[in-house]
Formats: structure tokens, C-alpha cells, sequence
């Protein structure tokens, strides 16, 4: 129940009923939405036990990172969408790249996500929330400065994947963050991009060796 009322708060809505009628508009029910957060759940908490061993995160790094940041005067934080994708087998990745920008053009990047995106952020029109400058790899900062706020990235390598960055808005925080604080975010944050491509491989790796009778 705590999920869901998530849910329907960070659509932008009061109370249930409201996210009730609005899952109608897609033929979906609140019985099937807990479903899936379950399997989502037991999928999560598969993979964390599969490869929390495997989990490496060098300390000393984001160390530096946090000495850096917690003594700058200002933070700067990017309001993100994102569309996460895989190079389809059935065409070339300049059709895949034009499909999705057609969609976009035509749709919207909200839409498009919701359609495309293999990420969980898919759920949400691609939303990620506020990112911090801190948490985001040299790659992607490089191709986000320069956007303009509703411009979006180029793709980007992100391992076996493709990610296409939507920058909503930008702020400036001049509040020191304490190293301490600022150190546990970046472990999670590792942490959790880690997990995420554990998921991705497994994910393939099952899906390779399943097997569908349709008979």
C-alpha cells in the first residue's frame, strides 16, 4: 500500500481514487499493479541475494569525489528523464535510434518512455528525479552540460544498453553537504548501477534459455 500511494504522489495525485481512474484510462487495475510490484519486489530481492557478493565498490574513489564536493560552495542538481534501450536483432541501430526519435517528435519523450524504456523509471514517463552533479558518470555529465533545459542527449553507451537523457530543469545549492552524508549516497548510488547491471545480465541470461510451447 506503501508503494502504491508512491505512486500515485509522484504522478502528481491526491488519493486513490484518483489513481484508480486514471489506471482505467489503460485498462490496468490496482489488483494488477500490486502484482507486478511483487514480482519487481522478488526480482530485486533475487538478484541482490544472487550478487550482493559480487558487489565492488572502490571506497577511495568516491572518497575523492566526496573530499571534492563537500567543499565546493555550490551543488548543482539536474531534474532527469531518461529512455533506456537495447540494440533490437530484427534492425540496424540507426532505425532503432530513428523509431525512437520519430516517437518523441511525435508522442512526446513521456510517451516514448513509457513504450521503449527498459528501465523502471519507464513507469513514470522516464522521471528520475533530482540527480546530483556527484552521482553522474564523466560520460553522461559531458553530453548533460550542454543541453538546454526539454533538450535531450544523444544515446549513450551504458554497457550492453543505451540510455537518452531529457534535461527538465537545473538548480544550485549553496548549503554545504556534509562528507559523511555525501559518501553514503554515493555508495548506494554505486551500488545500486551495479545491481542494476547484474539485473540486466540475468535477465538476458534467462530469457536466452526459456522456452515457450505456444502449443
Amino acid at each position: 500500500d506503501k508503494v502504491v500511494e508512491s505512486f500515485y504522489l509522484k504522478l502528481g495525485m491526491e488519493n486513490l481514487e484518483q489513481f484508480k481512474k486514471y489506471l482505467s484510462n489503460y485498462n490496468l487495475t490496482i489488483e494488477k499493479l500490486k502484482k507486478k510490484i511483487e514480482i519487481e519486489t522478488t526480482w530485486n530481492q533475487l538478484i541482490y541475494d544472487k550478487y550482493k557478493r559480487q558487489i565492488n565498490i572502490d571506497m577511495k574513489a568516491l572518497e575523492k569525489i566526496a573530499n571534492k564536493s563537500a567543499m565546493s560552495k555550490k551543488n548543482k542538481a539536474y531534474l532527469l528523464s531518461e529512455i533506456i534501450f537495447e540494440k533490437s536483432t530484427n534492425e540496424s541501430f540507426s532505425e532503432t535510434i530513428q523509431k525512437i526519435e520519430k516517437n518523441i517528435n511525435e508522442i512526446g519523450f513521456k510517451n516514448t518512455a513509457n513504450t521503449f524504456s527498459l528501465s523502471d523509471s519507464a513507469k513514470f514517463g522516464g522521471n528520475i528525479g533530482w540527480v546530483e552533479k556527484i552521482n553522474l558518470s564523466k560520460k553522461i555529465i559531458k553530453d548533460v552540460e550542454n543541453l538546454k533545459i526539454g533538450e535531450i542527449t544523444k544515446p549513450i553507451s551504458i554497457g550492453k544498453n543505451f540510455i537518452i537523457l531529457k534535461l527538465e530543469d537545473i538548480k544550485e545549492s549553496k548549503t554545504l553537504i556534509k562528507k559523511e552524508e555525501l559518501l553514503k549516497k554515493l555508495r548506494l548510488s554505486e551500488e545500486d548501477r551495479q545491481l542494476n547491471k547484474f539485473s540486466s545480465i540475468y535477465f538476458n541470461k534467462v530469457k536466452i534459455n526459456t522456452y515457450i510451447n505456444e502449443l
